[in-house]
């Protein structure tokens, strides 16, 4: 009889190729905000051919909170993990800038562990509020610890 452990490991095996389809419509790459700022319609083409369209008022707001070099450095949109805990959800944090603006967004300390800063539903819905073209969602397939 199968272990509990397999049976997870099966269905973590499904779920990779059912997100493939939901992640389908994430940018290609990402653009430094100081490029999208330049541009008329900001903007990143996404996997399904697809493209994403920033609002300038969003990357207004977050170059008023960062120095240029800085702006050179966050690159847009910033990813959501979305995961197995359906209580917290994890923003992929590449550099230092995501810590500081997500801290200064917030209006709290936050820390990277491991390219990654966990915070819960109640942050998520703040920082979506004001970052909705700025930030996307990445659905997880891991569902073993």
């Amino acid at each position: 009889m199968p272990s509990e452990l397999s049976y997870q490991k099966m269905l973590q095996e499904c779920l990779r190729g059912e997100l493939r389809i939901v992640n389908a419509g994430l940018p290609r790459s990402q653009k430094p905000l100081s490029a999208l700022l330049q541009e008329e319609y900001p903007h990143v083409q996404c996997n399904d051919s697809s493209t994403h369209f920033f609002k300038r008022k969003e990357l207004e707001y977050l170059a008023t909170m960062i120095s240029s070099d800085e702006q050179e450095a966050l690159l847009l949109p910033m990813l959501i993990e979305l995961g197995e805990n359906q209580a917290e959800v994890a923003i992929i944090c590449q550099t230092e800038v995501e810590e500081e603006l997500i801290s200064r967004i917030l209006n709290m300390s936050v820390t990277a562990k491991q390219g990654r800063i966990t915070i819960y539903k109640p942050q998520l819905a703040l920082l979506r509020k004001m970052l909705k073209t700025t930030t996307q969602y990445l659905f997880s397939p891991k569902i073993v610890a």
